[in-house]
């Protein structure tokens, strides 16, 4: 590793991958739920413990592709490998699982997400640890993230962009237009037309051309950023440091404090980021009412790229977990907020959601940040280098909370009576507010538990300088034992 300034060059040709990988999240996320249980007539619990049931292969998968992506030592490198293997794996689950043939059942949908998700941990988890390589500095692994997170919301905003625009050939434009004219007044009145006009087209069946539209965009641009990677990013040099047995190496995992507490605090947040995005579509939708959710996740990634040097700012300024405390303090403050909005309440709404977009970023690129610091103090106690195994607890983590968090909140709104096909006249009183405060709540308890682990949050900048200090001592003594051996 070195501590020289990364290239810009380096830094955006690494990070590019984030934007396919992005494009799958968001659908995932929002659009394949409510597709599998509102078009293809799966009930809203049952997709939500199959989620569950498929995230349980990354007991197996990601800690094996952490061990083989740190041992296994190829001409062409150890995390580069898997980016020529995982892109095709990753593509066939994505065709199946985005344009599913109607009349497809449960095991279909478990075998093609189970698909999917090994596909994705073998191109996400070396890449990560890729990227935790390419530099020990403090800072310039936030550049790393940053670089990564600003292809993410590029990707989001595609994503968000694809739904809009199936929106607005559905329509002819109208929904997108009621958006406007609500947030800036009669200035848009010709093209939205008669605001209290009741929509002509059910959002619930564009789910299934929304998914299609994904599904090729994923296709066509994950192949063309893996060649870009491969072509235009290099991995740093492996020494001869010695490497602990995955027992051994378990064990220092265990003893590492500050891994553990950033373990702990990703499962807490992404948990409850999870729990509300599994039902942000209804909520938007039936709740609130607002007439196109393309729009809306469009302006809200808007606002998240933008607000990326901020949050660097600020980690720079003040450390990366009291930057990543601001964030949480704030949604938990607009989900509060969200508690108290009816249907039509679009003004305030968006107000909110951008507000939310603009701590997106920090949300998703700071803890990652925080793991790659947390990987010097194994390589302090350790003297290996183990990047891949400690991204595969983050995602085994991640994954984890992000299937149980949707799988609880899809089986609570769906079991209490809520209606994903129906909306709200089909539902019962008690399934839409429990769908209400799902989607307001959930965070606020979960972020409430991640900011007690935060406050005393031990590697701070200044220890980790010193933990730097200490392994640029060690690769001194090796370098000069080696050259007079």
């Amino acid at each position: 590793m070195t501590t020289d300034v990364l290239s810009k060059k380096t830094l955006y040709a690494h990070g590019i991958l984030g934007m396919p990988l992005a494009v799958i999240g968001y659908p995932l996320a929002i659009w394949v739920p409510a597709h599998y249980s509102g078009g293809l007539g799966i009930s809203l619990a049952t997709v939500g413990t199959i989620l569950m049931l498929a995230r349980l292969t990354d007991v197996i998968t990601d800690p094996l592709m952490g061990e083989l992506s740190d041992r296994w030592r190829t001409p062409i490198g150890r995390r580069r490998p898997w980016l020529l293997i995982g892109p095709p794996v990753m593509m066939t689950g994505v065709y199946h699982l985005f344009m599913p043939d109607d009349g497809v059942g449960i095991v279909y949908f478990l075998f093609w997400l189970t698909v999917f998700f090994v596909g994705s941990t073998m191109i996400t988890l070396p890449h990560r640890a890729w990227g935790a390589e390419l530099s020990s500095d403090y800072h310039q692994r936030s550049r790393v993230t940053a670089a990564r997170e600003i292809y993410v919301l590029v990707g989001l905003m595609i994503a968000a962009a694809i739904p809009m625009i199936i929106e607005i050939l559905a329509d002819g434009g109208s929904s997108v237009g009621q958006v406007f004219k609500t947030l800036w007044g009669d200035a848009f009145g010709a093209f939205s037309g008669d605001f209290s006009e009741k929509k002509v087209v059910d959002r619930a069946t564009l789910t299934g051309p929304v998914l299609a539209g994904m599904a090729w965009a994923i296709m066509l641009a994950l192949p063309v950023c893996a060649v870009i990677v491969l072509a235009f990013v290099k991995e740093p040099p492996l020494g001869n440091e010695p490497r602990p047995s995955i027992r051994d190496g378990l064990k220092l995992v265990l003893k590492n404090g500050p891994m553990l507490r950033v373990l702990a605090i990703v499962l807490l947040v992404h948990f409850g980021e999870s729990f509300r995005n599994a039902v942000s579509l209804f909520f938007i939708r039936d709740i609130v009412g607002v007439p196109t959710i393309g729009a809306a996740y469009f302006f809200y990634f808007i606002a998240g790229l933008g607000a990326i040097p901020f949050w660097l700012w600020l980690g720079r300024k003040i450390g990366k977990h009291r930057a990543f405390m601001c964030t949480l303090i704030t949604v938990a403050a607009v989900s509060a907020a969200n508690l108290f909005l009816g249907y039509g309440d679009y003004s305030i709404f968006f107000l909110l959601f951008v507000v939310k977009g603009f701590c997106f970023g920090g949300l998703q690129f700071l803890p990652i940040a925080m793991l790659a610091d947390v990987i010097d103090v194994d390589s302090a106690r350790s003297g290996g280098k183990r990047a891949g195994t400690y991204f595969a607890f983050l995602g085994f983590s991640e994954k984890i909370a992000i299937a149980f968090g949707t799988g609880v909140s899809l089986n609570i709104v769906g079991l209490l009576g809520f209606d994903p096909a129906g909306g709200v006249e089909a539902s019962t009183e008690v399934g839409v507010w429990a769908l209400r405060l799902v989607y307001c709540t959930g965070p606020i308890v979960f972020y409430g538990l991640a900011l007690k682990l935060i406050w005393s949050y031990p590697l701070t900048p200044a220890r980790h300088k010193r933990l730097q200090e200490k392994l640029a001592r060690r690769a001194k003594r090796l370098a000069a034992k080696a050259s007079a051996g």
